[in-house]
């Protein structure tokens, strides 16, 4: 069910983030409110993230005038370059996304350290989605913040909602897994593939199915300085 109000807390995490089209019902979208996603202000952020969709799925350093020994470093320094230009927060330089990578807005997402995803990750991040530090995800992973009412009206009204979604720090997530609006899954979890995670998960253990469960606890380790699931 969508949220009456808004989510103040959502909105001050959202100011420290870079790229956001604020207005009305951009505030309305991250609070988990019914809103209207043809403002101007929001066809404007996504036709710029499908912009960058595009060149960062298609760019290629030139194999003629590359070096081979340096070729790997051009292309993730250039990725690099294009991800600080969408994504909301980029921890540090180590992150690397294969293409193809799809996003609906890219300011909601904060990526940790030492993130590494596989092909073929799409996020619709209509709400916030913060993925924590050391966190590596398998190829095909769909991650979900966007949804609508199950009331057929709002949808023919073109109104929709969101529920923002966490990944804690140490996680990984499986190929070809799907993580539904409003999962919070805990530290140092991994997610089996093919899952579909629908509930929030504990710290410390394996998940798998459809929908996912806990089918092991493993060993806790210490939370190290800065890491987002720390408290």
């Amino acid at each position: 069910m969508a949220a009456q109000q808004k989510n103040t807390q959502e909105i001050e995490k959202a100011k420290k983030l870079n790229h956001v089209p604020w207005d009305e019902e951009y505030e309305k979208m991250i609070s988990g409110m019914l809103y209207n996603a043809f403002t101007p202000s929001l066809n404007a952020a996504r036709f710029k993230a499908r912009a960058f969709a595009h060149k960062y799925n298609t760019w290629f350093p030139d194999p003629a005038t590359t070096d081979s020994s340096k070729g790997f470093d051009i292309l993730a320094a250039e990725r690099l370059k294009m991800l600080k230009q969408i994504i909301g927060h980029v921890a540090d330089d180590e992150i690397f996304i294969e293409p193809p990578f799809n996003i609906d807005y890219g300011c909601n997402i904060s990526l940790g350290k030492r993130f590494y995803a596989n092909f073929n990750l799409t996020i619709l991040d209509c709400s916030l989605v913060t993925i924590g530090n050391r966190c590596m995800f398998g190829p095909n992973v769909s991650i979900f913040a966007a949804t609508h009412e199950t009331e057929v009206q709002s949808r023919r009204d073109n109104i929709e909602y969101g529920k923002p979604v966490v990944i804690g720090d140490d996680c990984w997530i499986g190929g070809n897994v799907v993580i539904l609006p409003g999962v919070t899954i805990g530290r140092g979890v991994t997610v089996g593939a093919m899952s579909v995670v629908t509930k929030d998960v504990p710290d410390f253990c394996v998940v798998m199915g459809q929908p996912a469960k806990v089918v092991k606890k493993v060993a806790e380790i210490s939370a190290e300085e800065g890491d987002v699931m720390a408290s």
